[in-house]
């Protein structure tokens, strides 16, 4: 066993409702408190003297100075495995051109595929590993990571067999999301419902059979897929065994409603959501899934957040970090704006990147300090948890920890 504290304020972020809208003053806030850690679990939170007095003979790793510790963060959206760079897109895209321009000059996601093809995996594998340090040094510990830059049975396993590597050299745990209905790739003679046959017959039993995913992704869009097409491909993949997600409502409302239909696990996106379809989402166990990065990348609207929670759905928010719309990948300055501009509490914030992202991703032993829970926390040098959106990403994590363990 081991007693990690005192710090200033543990911020548990349990008892919370896993859906709805949340105050302030529901969270739980232990003063001085500590983490008693065994095998990687948390034993117990509470007061840090109280604890120290009550378990002598044990491990005690002290916190120097004032520090609030909260549950390590998920992000539960990213497409942080690619090759290239797509920096010209932005700056094209800030001088007024469209999307159907920037794509005829060498951009959209066709050059991102071109440049993940084109890379070798040692590139890829290098890029990726860095990427996801950077996420941990922001105290993310969970990651969900798609393929999707592929489009290929070659390139698509090439990225998720990449994604298995990567977990071979982090301590985060990587969630592998199999994205190859991104886009029907223009190098594959044939409709669209022929490409998602395509992966349906082609990638998607090599993918089970390696055991490189157990989630599937789809892009429905007017400009990628349909949404009858798209409802029947999930089906069938539902079929296979495969957990759902969808990048759904991006830019045309409707889609959010056909991800509830097939029990996908989250939608994500939603900036073009109508209301009725908020209505929807509520009642499901379905969770929506705001992606604020994207809205700042675009220069789009923000997921509707408010409304979504005021109607009791799940919300969880997640940086969609990648190469084209949203290249940022701080989670926390996105998290920030969008609190900003969604009218969204501390609490509804901090949810949203914590438990109820962990439940997109069909884990449930994390993003809480509770007993029996995954031993992952961050610490921040700061004597007030509200500084860590207050300072919209400038407040550095002090430590992170995985299962009861400095990765710093």
């Amino acid at each position: 066993m081991k007693l990690i504290g005192p710090f200033k304020q543990v911020v548990t972020l349990s008892h919370l409702p896993l859906r709805g809208k949340l105050s302030d003053e529901q969270l739980e806030i232990i003063p001085d408190g500590g983490i008693l850690i065994q095998n990687g679990k948390i034993l117990h939170i509470g007061n840090f003297e109280a604890l120290k007095s009550e378990n002598q003979n044990i491990e005690i790793e002290i916190v120097e100075g004032e520090q609030i510790v909260l549950p390590a963060f998920v992000d539960s959206h990213t497409h942080i495995c690619f090759g290239g760079n797509r920096a010209n897109d932005f700056a094209m895209r800030n001088a007024g051109k469209t999307y159907l321009e920037i794509a005829e000059n060498g951009g959209g996601i066709w050059s991102s595929v071109l440049h993940t093809r084109n890379a070798s995996e040692e590139e890829l594998l290098k890029t990726l590993v860095e990427r996801i340090n950077f996420l941990i040094s922001l105290g993310i510990t969970t990651i969900e990571i798609k393929s999707g830059y592929g489009l290929d049975v070659e390139n698509e396993l090439k990225m998720l067999r990449i994604i298995k590597k990567a977990q071979e050299q982090t301590k985060a745990t990587l969630v592998p999301t199999c994205l190859s209905a991104h886009l029907k790739p223009r190098d594959f003679e044939g409709t669209d419902g022929e490409y998602l046959n395509y992966i349906l017959s082609e990638i998607l039993p090599k993918v089970k059979e390696e055991k490189l995913a157990k989630r599937i992704d789809i892009f429905i869009e007017k400009s990628a897929f349909q949404p009858e097409e798209s409802k029947e491909f999930l089906l069938k993949t539902k079929d296979l065994g495969f957990d759902i997600t969808v990048h759904a409502d991006q830019f045309t409302p409707g889609s959010s409603r056909i991800a509830v239909e097939v029990g996908a696990k989250s939608a994500d996106h939603l900036e073009a959501t109508i209301d009725e379809d908020i209505a929807f989402l509520a009642k499901s166990d379905t969770v929506a899934t705001a992606l604020p990065g994207a809205s700042l990348g675009l220069g789009e609207k923000f997921t509707p957040a408010r409304k979504l929670l005021d109607a009791g759905a799940i919300l969880a928010i997640a940086s969609d970090w990648n190469p084209g719309s949203a290249p940022m990948g701080n989670l926390i300055t996105q998290a920030s704006i969008l609190a900003t501009f969604e009218k969204l509490t501390t609490a509804e914030v901090l949810a949203g990147i914590t438990f109820r992202a962990a439940f997109a991703l069909g884990l449930e032993d994390r993003g809480r300090l509770t007993e029996g829970f995954k031993a992952d926390f961050v610490s921040y040098k700061t004597n007030n948890f509200q500084n860590i959106l207050y300072n919209q990403g400038s407040l550095k994590a002090e430590n992170v920890y995985v299962d009861g363990l400095k990765t710093n």
